[in-house]
């Protein structure tokens, strides 16, 4: 039958396709350590910049 086919190709390829997709995208996202490194200092910064307004507008 020509349904069988079709259904084969579903049933092998679609989990390859998935798979594929997933290891594009977690490899697309991934950070480099400088770039890690950069953003929690940016983040240490901000919340300092804030503690540092709260004790400010303590009375």
């Amino acid at each position: 039958m020509a349904g069988d086919g079709l259904w084969s190709f579903v049933v092998i390829g679609g989990p390859i396709i998935l798979v594929a997709a997933l290891l594009f995208a977690i490899l697309r996202n991934r950070r480099s350590r400088h770039e890690e490194a950069r953003t929690e200092e940016a983040t240490r910064a901000l919340y300092k910049e804030q503690s540092a307004e709260d004790r400010a507008r303590t009375p």
